[in-house]
């Protein structure tokens, strides 16, 4: 079985290796957070000081199905997670609520942009949505 290891880097050192864990798919930081998100039984995202590098919560993403990127808002204080089995993406904020909404599109990658908008990568259509 392969493990993949996730390092944080600083313009090419490794500052951090966190523990090793199931494949991680996606990584951004948050308000002086790191969050990490794998696949698991549960979806959740994994939630480390960005100092420590201690693991400081999880929080769970309500009705998810696959989880395959996420990028994060500093304006809006959130996260946003594309899912592309049910054509929706999450959004969570610090404290964990969760929303989400549909792309009608297989979503995939993801980027905010300097006006706060999110920016998403639809397959199958071939077009960025936000």
């Amino acid at each position: 079985m392969l493990r993949l290891t996730c390092c944080l880097c600083t313009v090419g050192q490794v500052v951090h290796t966190l523990p090793e864990g199931l494949t991680v798919w996606g990584i951004t930081s948050l308000a002086g957070e790191i969050y990490l998100l794998r696949k698991k039984e549960r979806d959740q995202v994994e939630v480390y000081d960005v100092i420590s590098y201690h693991l400081q919560r999880c929080l769970t993403v309500p009705d998810a199905e696959l989880l395959v990127d996420m990028t994060s808002c500093e304006h809006f204080q959130c996260v946003y997670i594309s899912d592309p089995r049910i054509e929706c993406i999450h959004r969570l904020d610090v404290q964990g609520a969760a929303t989400r909404w549909s792309v009608n599109d297989e979503s995939h990658g993801l980027s905010v942009n300097a006006a706060h908008s999110l920016l998403v990568a639809c397959r199958d259509v071939r077009k960025i949505t936000r």
